[in-house]
């Protein structure tokens, strides 16, 4: 449903473009999901058709990932490469910084992410480049999402 601001003369949509395809994504995903696609193909499909600096990165993060909490399954959610839990929830995943048009690449948590920290705590993490620091602090945090010894 279009509005018109009468004030400014320009529509609003509900969803911009780039929502609408991470919407139209997931809608494939879930399909794909039903009929038991292969999540880690898809995951890997999603990085190599990204663009650089971001799909060196995005590599890397994946080898991190699956070394460092193997009980995670690589799937795409809402088109974006991301690492489920047992039960199916997503516990992290990487945002492109081209996906809506951002200076940095995004690592986030969900929820089910075991990183409970007091009453305040990060669930997302800008990336510009993954230095061995970063690769360290990358392992922990995610050792701990997956509630990984």
């Amino acid at each position: 449903m279009k509005k018109t601001s009468a004030s400014a003369g320009k529509q609003a949509a509900g969803f911009s473009a780039e929502e609408r395809a991470a919407i139209r994504e997931r809608v494939r995903e879930m399909k794909a999901d039903a009929a038991k696609a292969n999540g880690e193909a898809q995951v890997l499909e999603k990085i190599a058709a990204m663009a650089e600096p971001d799909r060196g990165i995005c590599e890397r993060l994946h080898a991190l990932i699956k070394a460092n909490a193997p009980g995670l399954a690589p799937k795409t959610w809402y088109g974006m490469p991301a690492y489920a839990n047992q039960e199916g929830k997503v516990i992290c995943f990487f945002r492109e910084s081209q996906r809506f048009k951002e200076r940095y690449l995004t690592l986030g948590f969900n929820q089910e992410a075991q990183l409970d920290d007091g009453t305040m705590w990060p669930i997302a993490y800008a990336l510009t480049e993954l230095t061995p620091e970063n690769e360290v602090k990358i392992a922990e945090l995610v050792k701990r999402a997956a509630g990984e010894p």
